[in-house]
């Protein structure tokens, strides 16, 4: 596979302390793209998928795994077998894309069905530097959507990811 870099304790690239992987090669050179330097299929480095696993596996603290680019469905195939190991480690994995949700779905492309199917949130649309803020929470620009894909899937529509409230849980119930 061939990556631009991996960082083992994101807090920008998804929900919780995450294990991101930056994959080389993006085919959408959106204006003002965040990662420029990882457009180019050519750069980057090859890594195996053992090496990538086994660095997944060294932060006992991560919730997840995020692929981010570049464009992950550019290496859908070993991104979706990724994928699987962090959900076999009791990971969920969130992946960014510049094409949409609907594109993705309904493309007949096997590789990226795959991805597809194996990630709980996907961030998806082009950066529209027009549309950027600093606002948001895990994406760059307005017309970026973070979505439910398991909901999504099952309900035939996109459905937006909802971040828990993290004191929900210590909520003592009204008698």
């Amino acid at each position: 596979m061939r990556i631009a870099n991996t960082v083992n304790d994101s807090i920008v690239d998804g929900h919780g302390l995450r294990f991101t992987i930056f994959t080389q090669g993006c085919p959408h050179h959106c204006p003002g793209c965040h990662n420029p330097d990882t457009h180019d299929p050519a750069g980057g480095r090859e890594v195996s998928l053992e090496e990538l696993i086994a660095e997944m596996g060294r932060n006992p603290l991560i919730e997840g795994v995020t692929f981010s680019g570049g464009e992950p469905f550019a290496q859908a195939a070993d991104c979706a077998a990724l994928a699987q190991a962090a959900h076999a480690r009791g990971l969920n994995v969130w992946t960014y894309s510049g094409y949409l949700f609907e594109h993705l779905r309904d493309s007949g492309n096997p590789d990226w069905t795959a991805l597809l199917a194996q990630t709980d949130v996907l961030v998806d649309g082009p950066f529209l530097a027009k549309e950027k803020s600093y606002e948001l929470h895990f994406r760059g620009s307005r017309n970026q959507r973070l979505i439910d894909v398991p909901r999504s899937l099952a309900q035939g529509r996109v459905v937006l990811w909802q971040e828990e409230d993290p004191l929900a849980k210590f909520t003592v119930p009204e008698s």
